[in-house]
């Protein structure tokens, strides 16, 4: 039986009454001023301290960034490579960025790893460990680190470059290791598939097709297959997953750029969809990461621009665009159909505060419980029912965000960071990402019902801590 759903669907409306503002010179932690100005000067507050930064989400310290690549743990780090201008605050120059964390949380901007050469700038792809050596890239032992990527030349082709330290990169000499197969194909995902022992390539070749290719060795691919993926554009990924816990139940999933994605079975040259596509609004660019080493399937995406803002910075700040926070991914059996479940991962708990809890409380209309807290960053975990409310949700500096209740009763998880908010619920069902101006004039935090009393449940308010800066 399908479950009934409240007749409310998740809302974010972006706060209307876009105030231009630049910021002075503070002192660290001080609050900054806003001066409204016609023309937006960088701030000059110290980095990672900017009114506009995210606080536990992933920013470039300086410049533009986009689409995720080369997600993998490797060495005792997680491996977080992405699309990166350096030599400005908007599209272009596409060079791999690089952090590094060792819990997911913390991340330490290290130096670019791969840079444009005379086959192109350096578009989109991923990273594997080849631990039998299949490359013939080991020295003295170690397993490289293969990053597998998008020549974007004229025409664009597939390179890969490896690393025995996973701070420094040498490019193949005989780079490309795929010629161009159509137009702009681009974005190889590459995984290991032991079934088969051998890699396979998952490539974005033209609107709703991608090319499957198998290599012995990441140097020679072969083409295997080809799938449609209705709506599906750039940035795939292709990874297993359990089926309700069950490691003897393993389904595959492919993912578009868009976060969509299908379910179905794949046996090392076909992937053959079973349901879907289905859609995951969970930024922009999905990716996995490669050898997690407590074999979960952990995603991050690209949060795309700013409400107000588009894809231009935030005003005054000397970064533009950010990532999701690190959500593990599982697959389990509905009513409706095998869907994906997603919930950040345990370690972001490691910011937690001070905790604010409510239990049993009425949530009456003009009303604010909430109104002691003041801070920035929040992590709110509970269990609402809506009762006689046409809508209940919260407001977070002016922006907001109504809840989704099913049968009644909307459970969620919200991450409130300075200028984003995600939202998980319904144990992970639904997930919404998207990003904000705040409003100085606005309360900080607010629970509010509409129409009738709503009641909690269970509240639980986190504070959080900043991750920023890490040394």
């Amino acid at each position: 039986m399908k479950m009934k759903m409240h007749a409310l669907k998740v809302t974010f409306i972006a706060f209307a009454g876009l105030v231009i503002a630049a910021s002075s010179a503070i002192a660290a932690g001080a609050r900054q001023k806003r001066v409204v100005t016609p023309e937006i000067p960088l701030t000059t507050a110290p980095l990672y301290q900017e009114m506009y930064r995210p606080q536990f989400h992933f920013t470039a310290e300086k410049n533009w960034l986009n689409d995720p690549n080369g997600l993998v743990f490797y060495k005792g780090e997680y491996h977080l490579f992405f699309q990166h201008n350096p030599k400005g605050n908007v599209w272009g120059n596409m060079t791999w960025g690089h952090a590094v964390s060792p819990d997911l949380v913390h991340w330490k901007q290290l130096d670019n790893a791969i840079h444009p050469d005379e086959l192109g700038t350096i578009f989109s792809g991923s990273a594997v460990v080849d631990w039998k050596n299949t490359s013939g890239f080991v020295k003295d032992g170690q397993p490289p680190l293969v990053c597998i990527y998008t020549s974007a030349g004229k025409p664009y082709t597939q390179s890969i470059a490896y690393s025995l330290d996973g701070r420094t990169f040498t490019k193949y000499e005989k780079n490309p290791v795929l010629n161009n197969i159509a137009g702009g194909n681009r974005d190889p995902k590459v995984i290991w598939h032991e079934g088969s022992k051998q890699w396979v390539m998952n490539l974005y070749v033209k609107k709703e097709q991608f090319d499957l290719f198998g290599s012995p060795n990441l140097k020679d691919w072969t083409a295997l297959s080809t799938f449609a993926f209705k709506g599906g554009h750039e940035c795939p990924d292709l990874f297993p997953v359990d089926l309700d816990g069950d490691a003897k139940k393993v389904k595959w999933i492919a993912t578009s750029a868009s976060g969509s994605y299908m379910v179905g079975d794949f046996d090392g040259k076909s992937f053959r969809v079973q349901e879907g596509p289905f859609p995951s609004p969970f930024g922009y660019a999905v990716q996995t990461f490669s050898d997690e080493p407590k074999g979960r399937r952990i995603q991050i995406g690209w949060l795309r621009g700013a409400a107000g803002v588009g894809r231009k910075a935030y005003p005054g700040m000397p970064f533009s665009q950010q990532m999701t926070v690190p959500a593990e991914l599982t697959l389990k059996t509905t009513p409706n159909g095998l869907r994906l479940y997603r919930l950040p991962v345990k370690e972001l708990e490691v910011l937690r505060g001070k905790v604010n809890t409510w239990d049993d409380k009425p949530i009456v209309p003009g009303a604010n419980l909430l109104s002691a807290l003041t801070n920035d960053l929040y992590d709110i975990e509970g269990e609402i029912k809506a009762g006689s409310a046409t809508e209940v949700g919260f407001n977070v500096r002016g922006q907001k965000v109504a809840l989704h209740p099913v049968d009644g009763v909307a459970k969620f998880r919200v991450l409130v960071d300075r200028t984003i908010i995600e939202m998980f619920e319904n144990s992970g069902a639904e997930t919404h990402a998207m990003m904000f101006m705040p409003d100085d004039k606005a309360a900080p935090l607010e629970l509010y019902a509409i129409g009738g009393e709503a009641r909690i449940v269970a509240l639980k308010v986190h504070e959080l801590r900043s991750v920023w800066p890490v040394k």
